[in-house]
């Protein structure tokens, strides 16, 4: 069963992530990976959000104190309503 049979919708989105900075330094990359999801949650309509690996690897690049400003990525949706977050090809 592949994964790119089942895709109903493919959405590409800038994540603005300024507000992990308002937090402690200590909480901002784990902040930022909320924000994904409840930015994701909004537009999307799902409570089954999976953050891929290599997007959590970007957020947490610069340590937990520097997360990105903002972030390009792309959410897909597939048949049982479930939600994979990658990160988009370009960054």
């Amino acid at each position: 069963m592949s994964n790119e049979e089942n895709i109903v919708l493919e959405r590409y989105y800038t994540i603005p992530l300024w507000k992990s900075h308002l937090a402690s330094g200590k909480k901002r990359a784990p902040k930022a990976i909320n924000i994904i999801k409840e930015f994701i949650n909004k537009h999307m309509k799902s409570e089954e959000i999976i953050i891929d690996p290599e997007l959590n690897e970007k957020i947490w690049s610069k340590g937990i104190e520097k997360p990105p400003n903002r972030i390009i990525v792309r959410a897909t949706k597939d048949e049982e309503g479930n939600i994979m977050v990658y990160l988009a090809k370009g960054d």
